[in-house]
């Protein structure tokens, strides 16, 4: 396992404990991340600061591992961001009210490392399906269940490098 690897992991176990501390000395003062609903990211704080609003948003969060690469300084997760919508999800762009929804959303990630710190982290995830599963989207499917995870033999399809 190489550097790019054990700091995305180290952030993937602050990220669902809630821990601001270690979280934000896994990236250098000066990180940037983009991410899907806004404008980028600059700084450790606030970097720190979205990840924990989506955390506190939804305080019983887990990540279901999909699958996880690196290449070089630079490590890729996929997966899922799976929780119940309990508490107000803050974000920059503002607060959204707890709906009580469970969701499993797909989530990937890429962390580029570099003197033991990230120094740039890309989010992505679908913003249509996470709105679709607390109800707030979607008039033909608001309130739709939330899919569940694939069986055994299909998550070793889904890793495999045909």
């Amino acid at each position: 396992m190489g550097q790019a690897r054990e700091i995305a992991d180290r952030m993937t176990e602050a990220i669902v404990r809630g821990d601001a501390d270690a979280l934000r000395a896994l990236y250098a003062p000066d990180a940037v991340a983009d991410r899907p609903e806004g404008p980028r990211l600059e700084g450790a704080d606030a970097i720190t600061d979205y990840l924990l609003g989506f955390r506190r948003g939804f305080p019983d969060m887990s990540w279901e591992n999909g699958r996880q690469f690196e290449s070089g300084d630079t490590a890729i997760d996929e997966g899922y961001i799976v929780g119940t919508h309990t508490a107000t999800l803050t974000s920059p762009e503002g607060e959204l009210p707890a709906t009580g929804k469970a969701i499993r959303v797909r989530e990937c990630d890429i962390v580029t490392v570099r003197g033991g710190v990230a120094v740039e982290h890309h989010f992505y995830y679908d913003q249509l399906d996470l709105l679709t599963q607390l109800g707030l989207a979607g008039s033909d499917t608001a309130g739709a269940t939330v899919p569940g995870p694939r069986a055994a033999t299909d998550q070793a399809r889904a890793g495999s490098t045909r």
